[in-house]
């Protein structure tokens, strides 16, 4: 069924796309999509430069009487999100991605597709292979693990690129042009717990928060969209204070970078407390339900009947579990005041799990202003660490700070208009695009970013709206055609 994509229009960018869904690319595993990324380079006879930390770029000389145009880059990143439903067969290290066409989108059975950003690097490798589009000198830049550390960004040498504008093909909603960005940083919490018997007695009970829509925990965090560790945290609270329960295990969210949709934990309760248990848990099933029924109304919480856990957590670390969880804010922190309608600050609750004698609890803060970005990070640190955890940051990066007199901006909005007569929209983004990063390597550099119309990244619901990445890419080669002169 996926062979569909390849009938669709233009014909170049949807075959290269396909290309791209067969091969595994979840980040920090881009080994195969880097050797495929570098052998189509080196196939079309263009320079290719494998740099040190694995980004790919492939230079393109003018096409003829376009020599005296400004150096194009054209940017995306080789890794996917690799997320599935829990009922999904999937290894993102080996299977290809089964994607179909439903309706007016492409999307992906039980995984994420990969749209995010394989449509933009499926573009630029679109734009290398043509022989009948006009533009000046090109390149295209591929970074590697953008998705949970934006580290081929981070390691990008001056001087490897020629151009003087980049346009960053990452962003989801066509007809947008975006010019600024949020900075993020990464914060962790980690605590030592001791494994105690289970007492005589018990007995054990699998529950499970899923049906969550999650999402992109920045574009989708202003949603309102429940967080599975969140609720799971909340059931297991209430019941230990009422029923005596007792954790095993807890295993909620799988990237920082997404809305956990799913959280699972193995307890045990008193026999004689097993009935009230079972009603408790349906209740507080029908008050979420009722909290999240117009922005997930999918939401389940169950619990059934498992085998009894060689090992249960003792009190005191599950206490500094529920506490850590508890207090650790999550969502939107604050609106812009400048920007209408798009986030400043937020922090996502990602990752919250026991494995191997510890708790690990991760997050990502993002905001447009790096202070604020910084402050948020230290009050969840704050949190963790009043909790008995052990919490740091890491992994730093800054926001790309608009330029609303960019010359790209202006030319590109005119461009936009003649084509499809309507002025697009200029945004900024409550995400962590690369520009930040490249723009503080590259000074000189004029950006842009902008992309078709994706829906749910970073889900499995994630999907890519066909008609528009036909205009993508129009307005795509009408810009190449119409750089300014150097």
């Amino acid at each position: 069924m996926s062979k569909d994509i390849l009938k669709l229009e233009p014909k170049d960018l949807w075959k290269n796309f396909y290309e791209l869904t067969q091969i595994p690319r979840p980040s920090k595993k881009e080994e195969k999509v880097r050797a495929f990324l570098k052998k189509f380079g080196e196939d079309l006879g263009l320079e290719t430069i494998e740099d040190e930390v694995g980004n790919i770029i492939i230079k393109k000389p003018a096409t003829e009487g376009m020599e005296n145009r400004k150096g194009i880059i054209l940017q995306g990143h080789m890794d996917m999100v690799p997320q599935k439903n829990a009922d999904t067969d999937h290894d993102f290290e080996k299977d290809p991605i089964d994607a179909y066409i439903d309706g007016e989108w492409v999307t992906a059975k039980g995984t994420t597709l990969g749209a995010d950003n394989g449509i933009g690097v499926a573009a630029g490798m679109a734009v290398l292979e043509a022989k009948d589009i006009e533009h000046g000198p090109v390149e295209v830049l591929v970074t590697m693990d953008e998705e949970t550390g934006m580290t081929g960004a981070e390691n990008l040498k001056p001087g490897l690129l020629d151009g003087d504008i980049l346009l960053n093909m990452d962003s989801e909603d066509e007809g947008e042009l975006y010019i600024g960005c949020a900075g993020g940083v990464n914060t962790t919490g980690e605590l030592k717990y001791k494994g105690k018997s289970v007492a005589e007695g018990m007995v054990a009970y699998k529950v499970t928060v899923k049906g969550l829509k999650g999402g992109h925990s920045g574009l989708d965090i202003n949603l309102g969209r429940g967080n599975a560790n969140k609720i799971m945290n909340v059931l297991l609270m209430k019941a230990t204070e009422k029923y005596g329960l007792r954790l095993a295990e807890v295993n909620g969210g799988s990237l920082r970078n997404a809305i956990p949709r799913e959280s699972f934990a193995t307890v045990v309760v008193p026999e004689d407390k097993k009935g009230d248990f079972e009603t408790f848990v349906k209740e507080f099933e029908a008050i979420v339900q009722d909290e999240f029924k117009e922005a997930d109304p999918g939401v389940t919480v169950t619990a059934e009947a498992a085998d009894l856990p060689d090992k249960i957590i003792d009190e005191k670390s599950t206490k500094s579990l529920y506490d850590a969880v508890a207090g650790c804010p999550n969502g939107v922190i604050a609106m812009s005041k400048k920007v209408k309608g798009v986030p400043e600050t937020s922090t996502n609750l990602a990752i919250v799990r026991s494995e191997g004698g510890k708790f690990y609890i991760e997050t990502l803060q993002r905001s447009l202003v790096d202070d604020d970005r910084d402050k948020i990070a230290q009050e969840v640190r704050d949190v963790f660490e009043a909790a008995g955890f052990k919490a740091e940051s890491s992994g730093s990066y800054p926001g790309w700070k608009p330029n609303p007199d960019s010359d790209i901006l202006k030319e590109m909005k005119e461009i936009y208009n003649n084509k499809f007569g309507k002025v697009p929209e200029v945004k900024v983004i409550h995400a962590g695009l690369e520009c930040g990063i490249l723009g503080a390597t590259y000074t000189n550099w004029d950006m842009i970013s902008f992309g078709p119309t994706i829906r749910n990244p970073h889900s499995p619901d994630e999907k890519v709206n066909i008609a528009t990445v036909q205009k993508f890419w129009d307005f795509l080669l009408e810009t190449l055609k119409h750089v300014p002169e150097k």
